[in-house]
């Protein structure tokens, strides 16, 4: 895989993101890609992130992996991914602007659907939130991929104690039983993503508090949940209750969720318009009447009480006799 670096579009801890384009312009590869680059010596966790997109490969809404390769760049070895470049940004961006709600269930169902790959592929994201959820527009529409998987990790076999009391992730989406136990499963994720549906709703984080420390006893010690937004539909509440169960024996998995009326009632509305803008008719003339095709087509005979009129007599109601006035110098605007 050969392709030339670009502009740098992101960084993070140990990694920077840069737009690429492919040398061989023959190739399979798109024509332009998002690539995660960071030093060989700390390549780990980004090696890591490519082995697991590498068996997410066949999910429509996880970002899609290239390949990897390494380069010597300024004197320093490097290890690349290649991935899928997402024009719109982050969903965070997003949020700045205020979405509706029927924006968010899609969004949601989207991130949903990844999930349920993730979890049923054996693996656990940890670190769903809004900055890894990339928008990516093709063919004129917009959807909603998970991203990011440094931090994602193989799911707990039964008696498998080893990830156990190991806190990956951000604090504020952490769920109850990571805090409290080092417990990090699917039920994690979707305590994540009610923080994240969350956010979409009110554009600010779901606990206003700034020291860990602090932060952690909210989430792990008594019966707190993050407050869920007034403003929502009951839907969206009770969708967000079955998100924010303390024990995550009894949360809801992302299977169950996306049979939500949350979620089937946005899909339901998705497909109704689509199916109204497919049946529009498209204008074939500049005035946006079908029937001004021809005289051939006035010809026929109109409806009950409406008299059938030609389209040379429509056009002469349009015009006037009235002249502009090109004298009128303070009507002029000065352009370059």
């Amino acid at each position: 895989m050969e392709w030339v670096r670009g502009r740098t579009i992101g960084h993070g801890s140990f990694a920077s993101v840069s737009l690429a384009k492919p040398t061989n312009q023959n190739s399979d590869l798109p024509q332009l890609m998002a690539v995660k680059t960071c030093a060989a010596s700390h390549s780990a966790s980004l090696m890591n992130e490519r082995m697991i997109l590498e068996q997410l490969k066949d999910c429509p809404d996880i970002i899609s992996c290239f390949g990897d390769s390494m380069t010597v760049e300024n004197g320093e070895r490097l290890y690349n991914v290649a991935l899928e470049y997402a024009s719109g940004g982050a969903l965070s961006e997003k949020v700045k602007n205020r979405l509706s709600e029927n924006e968010i269930r899609r969004y949601t169902s989207s991130i949903l659907k990844g999930l349920l790959f993730i979890h049923q592929s054996g693996f656990v994201h940890c670190d769903i939130k809004l900055q890894n959820v990339l928008l990516v527009c093709a063919a004129g529409k917009e959807s909603v991929k998970i991203a990011d998987f440094g931090l994602a990790k193989k799911m707990n076999v039964a008696g498998d104690g080893d990830s156990k009391y190991e806190i990956r992730g951000t604090p504020m989406y952490m769920a109850p039983e990571t805090v409290v136990r080092g417990e990090q499963e699917a039920a994690s994720d979707i305590w994540a993503l009610g923080c994240l549906v969350t956010e979409m709703i009110t554009g600010k984080s779901v606990w206003n508090c700034s020291d860990v420390g602090a932060l952690f006893m909210k989430i792990g010690i008594g019966a707190e949940i993050p407050e869920i937004p007034g403003k929502l539909s009951s839907d969206g509440k009770d969708f967000l209750g079955k998100c924010f169960l303390k024990d995550p024996r009894k949360r809801w998995t992302a299977e169950m969720l996306l049979n939500h009326p949350f979620i089937i009632n946005s899909v339901a509305v998705a497909e109704e318009t689509e199916t109204k803008t497919e049946d529009q008719i498209s204008p074939r003339d500049p005035f946006g009447f079908p029937d001004w095709e021809s005289e051939k087509s006035c010809s026929i005979a109109p409806e009950v009480g409406f008299p059938a009129i030609l389209p040379a007599t429509r056009l002469g109601q349009l015009m006037t006799d009235e002249k502009p006035n090109w004298s009128v110098m303070n009507s002029w605007v000065k352009v370059r």
